[in-house]
């Protein structure tokens, strides 16, 4: 059996994983928190982005985590349209709990539908990542530390929707991203603790893309969407800061009717007709 390396670069693959979990963590809770207070066609794109920044974050994460796994006596490559794959399913999938939670009308079952099935999609995603490895020798997982990680998945899903449908100030939330992050990196880890590698030493060329063609750039690609992502919800103002701000215009020309001389019409008064 080959020596399996988690962390071939020391603390730099995990610390850098942990913090991309905790990135689509948080943009995905702040999303799901805007979507909950919308309405309509700003609902759905809300979740929308929530779903894909949750499942970009978790992907990211999968595979910057991987950056640093290694087994001794074979090189690794991944096949590129079966990883490509776990991108969509982890997003999609999410997806699915995402849209269950905004749109649910009765919350405790639209959390647990939504918590079971974005856990199930977690580790379906980090699965296919995992089947998406070629190397000289067979892969093989420990039943017990795999039916853990699922469920690790699918109680950190179901406690981050929880988290989205009941906090809702940024110190809190930011807390839970950490508690997020944490959650998603032990169900990654737990899930590759699982993992055993037969050795077949083989001079053959193996089929697929090593992890610096591949996995390297579309892990730079999707954490920079991410973080732009996380800026422009940041500098985006949320339905009450809208409405005060309304509230605030509304304020400011009912003062300066108080105080105009006579026959002083307001911008809005002005383009209200005369009867």
């Amino acid at each position: 059996m080959g020596h399996l390396d988690h962390a071939t670069f020391g603390w730099l693959t995990p610390a850098l994983s942990y913090a991309m979990a905790c990135v689509g963590a948080a943009l995905g809770l702040r999303c799901t928190v805007r979507a909950l207070d919308a309405t309509g066609r700003s609902r759905r794109n809300w979740l929308l982005t929530a779903a894909s920044a949750i499942g970009t974050g978790i992907w990211t994460m999968h595979f910057v985590a991987m950056l640093g796994f290694g087994v001794t006596g074979t090189d690794i490559r991944y096949n590129v349209p079966l990883t490509i794959l776990s991108l969509v399913v982890a997003m999609a999938v999410v997806g699915v709990g995402v849209f269950a939670v905004g749109y649910g009308r009765d919350r405790v079952r639209s959390l647990l539908i939504g918590g079971l099935t974005t856990g199930v999609g977690v580790a379906s995603m980090h699965y296919m990542g995992m089947a998406a490895l070629r190397l000289h020798g067979e892969v093989r997982f420990d039943p017990l530390l795999v039916g853990l990680s699922v469920v690790i998945a699918v109680v950190a899903a179901t406690a981050a929707l929880w988290a989205a449908l009941n906090i809702h100030s940024p110190a809190a939330v930011a807390v839970a991203s950490l508690v997020m992050g944490a959650a998603v990196s032990s169900m990654h880890y737990t899930g590759m603790f699982a993992v055993r590698v037969d050795v077949a030493p083989s001079t053959a060329t193996l089929p697929g893309a090593t992890v610096m063609q591949f996995i390297f750039p579309l892990a730079v690609g999707l954490g920079s969407y991410l973080f732009i992502t996380s800026a422009f919800v940041a500098l985006s103002p949320t339905a009450k800061e809208r409405a005060a701000y309304a509230s605030a215009g509304r304020l400011t020309d009912e003062r300066a009717v108080d105080v105009a001389p006579p026959g002083f019409r307001t911008a809005e008064s002005a383009r209200t007709p005369a009867s």
